[in-house]
């Protein structure tokens, strides 16, 4: 069983709980399976710049393309 569907069993769980509260242990489980392993934060490392000319500097000082990443529309629903 991989971690997000014992996620939903969880959830599940401590959704049918007669009071609606979860307990510690769920609440740990839980926890656990949300929380990103260190293979999954490595691009956290790679030192993003968020502005635009500072990144062109660095860029440029580096010898290196830049990634840009851009949306447009609405923050909570990109259109």
């Amino acid at each position: 069983m991989n971690a997000f569907s014992q996620t939903l069993l969880l959830l599940g769980l401590a959704a049918t709980n007669s009071v609606g509260d979860i307990s510690p242990t769920q609440f740990a489980q839980i926890s656990a399976l949300c929380t990103p392993g260190k293979s999954s934060s490595g691009w956290l490392e790679l030192g993003w710049k968020i502005d635009l000319w500072q990144a062109r500097q660095h860029a440029a000082r580096a010898g290196k393309p830049i990634f840009l990443w851009e949306m447009d529309g609405h923050p909570l629903g990109c259109t």
